[in-house]
C-alpha cells in the first residue's frame, strides 16, 4: 500500500481504479496572416460560439448545483469579453498580423502568468480560469467546437495534472467516483465546483510528474484527511468500507424526507419548491421531494441562438413542466434577460452597466412583443397545471400596472380566440430591488405573492457586483440592511393578506432558513440538491 499527501478541497470518501487523464490540446503555431480583417472577423464568430457554450454550461450548473455555483461561468463570460483582454488579441492581429489562435493562446498565457505571480492566493487561482478561456477560444478557433472530456468506463479515480472548470462541471458523476490533481487550490473554481457537485476531491498531490504507472490501480480517496491510498491492504479497504457504508446511510436518512412535509418540531410548516430551468430538470426536483417549482428560469428559451422562441414553442416547454409537476405548482419567471445574460437573438446594445440597464422587465416593457408573446403561452400551458407568473427585477408600482395591463390585453385576446386557461393565475413580483423592498406596501395590494430574491437584493444593497468573486467578503448575507428590508418587505405582505417566499441562494442556507421561517416566510426555494437537507434541518427547529 501507497499513501501520497495532497490538499483535501471535497469532503468525503471515495473508492474505484484510477483513471489517468491526460486531455488532447489543439496545437497551435504563429502563421503569418495577408488579412488581419479576415482573422478579426473569425476571432468575434470564434467569441460568440464560446458565449454560447459558456451560458449552456451557467445553465447546467445553475439546474444541478445552484446559482452561487454557476456563477463561475458568469464569470467566464466577463474574461472572454475583457477589454484587456480583448485589445491584447487585436493588437497581435492587426499589428504584429498574426493568425487568431496564436494571439489568442499567448494573451491567455500572458494574462494567466500575471495572475499566478500574484501574492493573494484568490488571484493566483484565477489564473486556471483564464486559462480555461483562452483554451476554450483557441479550440474553436482550431475547428473544435467544445472542450469535450472523455469519460471512465466504469466507476473511477480521476488523476489529472490539473483540471479546468469547464471540465470538471461535465463529469459523469455515475463514473467518476473522486478527483485527484498534482496542481490547484482550495480557491480554484474547480474545487468549488467538485464541492458542488458533491465529489470527493483532492488537490496538489505530492508527486514530480503524473505516474502512468498508477493507471487501473485500485485506489481510496480520504477527502476529509487529504490522503490517497494506492492499492489499500486488506485493513484499509475494510475501515474504508465502512466509511463508505456510513456516507450511504447518511443519504438514505435524507431520502426518508423526501416524502415527509418541512415542519418544525414547534408545528410550524413551510413549503419547499426547486429552482429549475428546463422541463429537463423535473425529475431531479421530484427525487429530491419538491413540492413545487418555486423558479422556474424561462429564459433557457432564449440562450444560446440566433432566433427568439416563437408561441408554439414556449407553450410545449410551459406545459411539460406543469403536466410534470401533477397540479403542484409551477411559479414562471417572465424573461429575465440583459446584464449577465445576452443572447444574439435580441443584440442588445452595450451598456456602461449593465446591472443597472435594460434587463427583464424594463427590457419587456421597451419591447413589449417579447412579454405578449410570452404570457400568451404561459396562458394557455396553464389549462395543463396550476402555474402561477413571477415578474423580475420591479422597482416601481407603474411598472406592476403596466405589467398587469399587457396581462390582461393577452387574456382578452385568448378569450377573444376561445382558447383555454386557467382564470385563478396567481401573479407575483420578485422583491429584487432595494426600490420594490422599501415600497412593498404599495405593491403588495397589486399581486398575490411576492418573492425575495436575495442574490440581486444583496448585490444592489451592498453596492458589491455578485460576479466579482474579490468582493465576496462584503457580500455579507447578515448585514443589518439586508435584513431590515427582508424583514419590511414579510411584514408589508402579511399587512395585506399575500404570502411571500424566498428564492435567492440564501434560502437555502441552513443557518437561516430559522430567521426565515420565524418572519413568516411560506416558501423557499432552492436547486434540487439542496432540498433534503434543507427539511432535515427545517424538521430539527424548535423556536424558544
Amino acid at each position: 500500500m501507497q499513501i501520497v499527501a495532497g490538499k483535501a478541497v471535497s469532503s468525503g470518501i471515495a473508492r474505484g481504479q484510477i483513471w489517468c487523464y491526460r486531455p488532447a490540446k489543439s496545437h497551435v503555431s504563429p502563421e503569418p496572416i495577408d488579412s488581419p480583417q479576415q482573422e478579426l472577423a473569425k476571432l468575434e464568430r470564434a467569441c460568440s460560439t464560446a458565449l454560447i457554450q459558456l451560458q449552456a454550461l451557467e445553465d447546467k450548473v445553475r439546474a444541478e448545483s445552484g446559482e452561487e455555483t454557476a456563477q463561475l461561468f458568469a464569470a467566464h463570460q466577463l474574461m472572454l469579453l475583457d477589454d484587456d483582454f480583448q485589445q491584447e488579441i487585436r493588437e497581435a492581429i492587426g499589428e504584429q498580423k498574426l493568425n487568431a489562435a496564436w494571439a489568442v493562446e499567448q494573451a491567455g498565457e500572458l494574462f494567466a502568468n500575471q495572475l499566478a505571480a500574484m501574492e493573494d492566493a484568490y488571484f493566483q487561482a484565477r489564473a486556471a480560469d483564464v486559462r480555461d478561456v483562452s483554451g476554450r477560444l483557441v479550440a474553436i478557433l482550431c475547428g473544435h467546437q467544445a472542450p469535450g472530456l472523455r469519460q471512465p468506463d466504469g466507476e473511477a479515480i480521476l488523476l489529472a495534472d490539473d483540471l479546468t472548470p469547464s471540465e470538471t462541471v461535465q463529469l459523469d458523476r455515475q463514473r467518476v467516483a473522486g478527483i485527484v490533481t498534482r496542481q490547484g487550490s482550495a480557491n480554484s473554481h474547480t474545487a468549488i465546483l467538485a464541492r458542488a457537485m458533491g465529489i470527493p476531491a483532492l488537490v496538489g498531490l505530492d508527486l514530480a510528474e503524473l505516474p502512468s504507472a498508477w493507471d487501473g490501480l485500485e485506489a481510496v480517496i480520504d477527502g476529509n484527511s487529504g490522503r490517497l491510498c494506492l492499492t489499500p491492504d486488506d485493513e484499509t479497504r475494510r475501515r474504508y468500507s465502512k466509511e463508505l457504508e456510513q456516507q450511504a446511510r447518511q443519504r438514505e436518512i435524507l431520502l426518508t424526507a423526501k416524502d415527509e412535509p418541512a415542519i418544525t418540531r414547534c408545528g410550524r410548516r413551510i413549503a419547499l419548491y426547486a429552482n429549475i430551468g428546463s422541463a429537463q430538470e423535473l425529475a431531479s426536483a421530484l427525487d429530491n421531494g419538491a413540492e413545487g417549482i418555486g423558479l422556474f428560469r424561462s429564459e433557457f428559451l432564449y440562450l444560446g441562438r440566433q432566433d427568439l422562441p416563437g408561441e408554439e414553442e414556449q407553450f410545449a416547454a410551459y406545459r411539460a413542466v406543469a403536466e410534470g409537476m401533477n397540479g403542484k405548482r409551477v411559479i414562471i419567471r417572465t424573461l429575465d434577460l440583459g446584464a449577465d445574460k445576452q443572447t444574439a437573438a435580441l443584440r442588445l446594445e452595450k451598456e456602461e452597466n449593465p446591472a443597472l440597464g435594460c434587463r427583464a422587465i424594463r427590457l419587456c416593457l421597451s419591447q413589449p412583443e417579447l412579454l405578449i408573446t410570452q404570457l400568451r403561452a404561459i396562458l394557455r400551458a396553464s389549462a395543463w397545471g396550476r402555474i402561477a407568473i413571477m415578474f423580475p427585477m420591479v422597482a416601481s408600482l407603474w411598472e406592476v400596472r403596466a405589467l398587469k395591463d399587457l396581462y390582461q390585453q393577452c387574456r382578452q385576446q385568448l378569450d377573444a380566440e376561445g382558447v383555454p386557461y386557467r382564470a385563478d393565475i396567481e401573479l407575483g413580483i420578485m422583491i429584487e430591488t432595494p426600490a420594490a423592498a422599501l415600497t412593498g406596501d404599495l405593491l403588495a395590494p397589486e399581486v398575490d405573492f411576492f418573492s425575495i430574491g436575495t442574490n440581486d437584493l444583496t448585490q444592489y444593497t451592498l453596492a458589491v457586483d455578485r460576479q466579482n468573486q474579490a468582493l465576496a467578503p462584503y457580500g455579507d448575507p447578515t448585514h443589518p440592511a439586508l435584513l431590515r428590508l427582508i424583514e419590511q418587505v414579510c411584514a408589508h405582505a402579511h399587512q395585506h393578506g399575500i404570502w411571500v417566499g424566498v428564492c435567492g441562494e440564501l434560502a437555502a442556507d441552513l443557518a437561516l432558513s430559522e430567521y426565515f421561517i420565524r418572519l413568516g416566510v411560506a416558501e423557499l426555494s432552492v436547486s434540487p440538491p439542496g432540498l433534503l437537507p434543507l427539511k432535515k434541518a427545517i424538521q430539527q427547529i424548535i423556536f424558544k
